[in-house]
């Protein structure tokens, strides 16, 4: 009756209109728990308001002792306010639990536990371990409440941000509103909540102990209010606020009581069960016991006059029996079914024999069933022989029970023995316990209390160590989410500042290309106005360094700074103002795409490379090539891509003994690559600074590669290409191997000859390739007369290494080294894409030749470049290019021949014209002698 009680709607409404008590505004938002209860309420649906007595131990020098006071939880600012009585109007201190932690030892006294702030400890103890370890878990899901709050929406973005550039999607992960708790702990009657105001102040052994003498003043204000509330109450009659609660609560008790009642007439609860019918149980046994009597008569007789027990092993018997011979008649089915087959299976021949027509086909008859008996002859042979095997596994079988047997009698032996032993020692342990006090006890009857006692104390402190450790869990588990989400709203903020920084990027940009179109208008006009031009170009192209010494501690994601991490100069250092002004918009518009793309490009493709494990040619490693590796990849996978291409040309000491050969004589050679190591990248720190190793290193690279190579020697251009693979790959070995890779596997075998054929071939499969996928770039340029190949060329013979940035140079090698020449192709045909509005602005071929000189260097976005050399070039079939290059070098060769021709023709012509001239002159020492 009591839990249908606690189930109805009426006692949980009662509760619900019981929970605001008239008393003060502090106390009325606390339930008691008993009403919680009532209504069966989980322990997620608890009273919201948290409030009650606690000791907390304070003061300085000799009165520093337990003080009892009144703490309650304020929702809005995440504080425990404490007071020395639940009728102070004041509160004299609060703790902030948005930053705490809170720790229960285990060697402490009972209830005591700590609340840990970055400024104090507050060390509190409650009246039990329950109610302590109440209050720690309210505490806890007080302060992840909060943390979980929702934060203020911020101040809405700039309009400008907001239209010009994408919407900034801030997603943090939503945590679950549900916490979980590891230990969850019933509410303690009458000890927290309002019901806990209701109860006497804790009694202290001196009335000036629990006095705060730290907060004076605010004891003595709420001594005054106290007072002043009494007169009050004496004055108009009413009672105190300790007499506002029992109307509260009376009415819960008196309508639990009601509920309770079994004897009100007229109400019966809508939850208490209905009487089964009578007939239901009875009936059931007396049906069975009937149908078992039809084939056991002697159970029906014998049932009556025995008891329950007898009646179930009875039927228990029964139930027995008639499994067995159920079990029986199965079997007898079988072989009836069997038989029956048998039976049908000789009609069946029978028939045929009958039905035969003449005597041939009846002999053809029995010769079968002749066969058949042999047939079964033999198989009975075989499951005799079967049959013996078995009866001796199991004779073998019967002597391995037999022994098991006596091994399971010897364990019974042992076993009866250590019970006899246990018997004995238990009597002694009664006889030593139902001794007289008086008789003194032995040494070994000491021992055993003492050890005795020893366990149960170790028992208690793993209990206490147990609930330690489960709540020291819980703290964790709670300050790890918090951790988490101040991790995420961390990594928000920085997206956020990362965009903005962008913005700026761009905005600042703008700006410079605004002065440059101001100073093309101006022209050379001298005044006040170019003068003024020329003082911004100045200021702007000083402003980050400025920026840098004025703003050090301030937080910065990717800074301009002069080298890239490849040692490449950031901003060329041209000696045109213009040059300077364009390579200063460069590296913005860099930077600005590279910010834009870390979060939503650049994190998730580094992700998938970490996760790719070991390296194999697949369709998605290709895709992860063309969008580029990252640098803390790019060495392991450019060693494996060249690994692939020279397999069958690597050797492993190879490289060492051309440095051998070096090393004993001269290369011809040797001179050139002395003259072209000072021109290598001249805006790259590593080959220009004269304590770098780098030029020593391509020096014995170079050499190795001319000894490696003699049909090549050495090439203009091969120098630019070791050095790109020196600053990879950082190993001179693996350096020589990627350059080896380059000239004898992936382009074609005459690239680097004298008369650079292949090279030539591939310029005029360029043309024919612009001709078809931008026909109306090529028409302009032809009608300006331009000669690409004077810009291109440069292009395939170093692979875009004195062409495009650092950054997009290398994201070209990754899918070239994988690919081949074709990529080389895709990029050359994306760069004229890319430009191909601003070239087609140009109406003057000399503007235009200008423009060509440096246009790769103003291409800032990677990705738009690749995405129109791999995606706007399609198709790009490798059968196209093969086709292409096999006509024009059939074209190149024939051209050569015939230049060869001419010139052998002009050689003999001139040969022949000096032999006609000698021998119609006359010779100076002739003319000498006649004269």
């Amino acid at each position: 009756m009591a839990g249908s009680r606690e189930d109805t709607p009426e006692s949980c409404s009662s509760a619900a209109e019981s929970e605001d008590p008239p008393g003060s505004a502090r106390l009325t938002e606390a339930v008691p728990p008993e009403e919680s209860e009532g209504c069966g309420r989980p322990l997620e649906e608890a009273p919201k308001k948290l409030c009650g007595y606690l000791s907390k131990f304070g003061g300085k020098g000799p009165i520093r002792s337990w003080k009892s006071r009144w703490f309650f939880y304020d929702e809005r600012k995440c504080h425990l306010y404490y007071s020395r009585t639940a009728q102070d109007a004041n509160p004299l201190d609060s703790i902030d639990l948005s930053s705490a932690v809170f720790d229960c030892k285990a060697d402490a006294e009972e209830g005591t536990f700590e609340i840990r702030t970055p400024n104090r400890v507050i060390t509190l103890k409650a009246a039990t371990k329950q109610v302590m370890l109440y209050w720690l878990q309210q505490l806890q899901m007080k302060r992840w409440e909060f943390h979980n709050s929702p934060p203020a929406l911020p101040a809405a973005p700039d309009a400008t941000l907001a239209g010009n550039g994408p919407t900034l999607h801030l997603e943090l992960g939503q945590e679950e509103a549900e916490l979980e708790e590891f230990c969850p702990v019933k509410t303690p009657t009458g000890l927290v909540g309002a019901a806990a105001a209701l109860q006497p102040v804790p009694a202290m052994p001196l009335a000036l102990q629990n006095i705060s003498l730290k907060h004076l003043g605010t004891e003595i204000q709420n001594t005054m209010h106290n007072i002043r509330g009494n007169k009050q109450v004496s004055g108009t009659g009413h009672g105190s606020l300790t007499e506002d609660f029992p109307q509260s609560v009376e009415p819960q008790s008196g309508e639990q009581a009601s509920g309770m009642d079994p004897g009100t007439p007229g109400k019966e609860p809508a939850d208490s069960p209905k009487p089964a019918p009578k007939f239901s149980l009875t009936t059931c046994l007396t049906q069975k016991t009937k149908c078992q009597s039809n084939t056991f008569p002697f159970f029906s007789e014998g049932l009556r006059n025995r008891t329950a027990q007898e009646k179930v092993v009875a039927l228990e018997q029964q139930v027995e029996v008639l499994t067995k011979e159920l079990k029986s008649q199965k079997e007898l089915v079988k072989i009836l079914h069997k038989a029956l087959e048998a039976a049908q299976q000789e009609k069946r021949a029978s028939s045929a024999y009958l039905a035969a027509a003449e005597d041939k086909d009846r002999l053809e008859l029995v010769r079968h069933k002749v066969r058949q008996i042999a047939e079964l002859g033999r198989r009975v042979e075989a499951l005799e022989q079967e049959r013996e095997s078995l009866v001796h596994t199991a004779s073998l079988r019967e002597q391995q029970v037999q022994e098991l047997q006596q091994h399971v009698q010897l364990l019974m032996d042992k076993n009866q023995a250590k019970q006899q032993v246990i018997c004995k020692l238990s009597e002694k342990v009664t006889q030593d316990f139902t001794r007289p006090p008086d008789q003194p006890l032995s040494t070994a009857d000491r021992d055993f209390l003492s050890q005795q006692e020893r366990m149960e104390h170790l028992k208690d402190d793993m209990e206490a160590y147990r609930t330690q450790n489960r709540f020291l869990n819980s703290e964790i588990h709670q300050v790890t989410k918090i951790w988490r989400k101040v991790a995420e709203k961390e990594k928000a903020l920085l997206t956020k500042c990362a965009y903005l920084q962008a913005r700026n990027c761009q905005v600042e940009s703008k700006y410079l290309a605004g002065l440059r179109r101001l100073q093309e208008a101006a022209g050379l006009e001298a005044g006040e106005c170019s003068e003024l031009l020329r003082e911004l170009i100045q200021e702007a192209l000083q402003w980050e360094a400025r920026e840098a010494t004025a703003d050090g501690g301030g937080v910065e994601l990717g800074p301009v700074s002069e080298y890239d991490e490849y040692g490449f100069l950031a901003v060329p250092d041209y000696e045109v103002e213009d040059l300077k002004l364009l390579a200063r918009i460069q590296v913005l518009e860099v930077r600005s795409h590279h910010l834009l793309a870390l979060n939503a490009v650049e994190r998730p493709l580094r992700e998938r490379w970490a996760a790719l494990g070991q390296l194999a040619p697949s369709a998605e490693l290709k895709q992860l090539l063309r969008a580029g590796v990252p640098r803390e990849h790019r060495p392991r996978v450019w060693r494996w891509l060249v690994h692939l291409r020279v397999q069958h040309l690597h050797t492993p000491s190879c490289y060492q003994e051309l440095l051998r050969r070096g090393q004993a004589c001269e290369h011809p050679a040797a001179r050139q690559i002395e003259l072209d190591l000072n021109r290598t990248f001249p805006n790259n720190k590593h080959f220009t600074c004269p304590t770098s190793s780098f030029p020593d290193k391509l020096r014995r690279v170079l050499l190795a590669f001319s000894w490696q190579n003699p049909a090549i020697g050495y090439c203009q251009g091969l120098n630019r290409l070791a050095a790109v693979a020196l600053l990879v790959l950082e190993e001179e070995e693996s350096a020589f191997w990627c350059l080896v890779a380059i000239v004898e596997t992936i382009l074609p075998a005459d690239y680097y000859s004298k008369t650079l054929t292949a090279s030539q071939v591939d310029q005029r499969v360029l043309q024919d390739l612009l001709s078809e996928k931008l026909p109306r770039l090529m028409a302009h340029l032809g009608q300006h007369r331009i000669d690409l190949s004077l810009v291109t060329f440069n292009w395939f013979l170093v692979v875009f290494a004195d062409s495009l940035i650092s950054d997009i140079l290398l994201r070209v090698w990754d899918a070239f080294l994988y690919e081949g020449t074709k990529v080389v192709f895709r990029y050359a045909l994306a760069i004229f894409k890319y430009n191909e509005e601003e070239i087609l602005r140009l109406q003057d071929s000399l503007e235009i030749y200008q423009y060509l000189r440096f246009f790769t260097k103003t291409i800032c976005n990677s990705r738009k470049l690749m995405h129109i050399a791999f995606s706007d070039m399609n198709p790009f079939p490798m059968k196209q290019l093969r086709q292409l290059r096999a006509t024009h070098r059939e074209r190149l060769e024939a051209e050569l021949r015939e230049l060869e021709q001419l010139k052998a023709e002009y050689l003999e012509r001139r040969a022949s014209r000096g032999r006609a001239v000698t021998e119609g002159c006359a010779s100076e020492d002739d003319g000498d002698g006649d004269a």
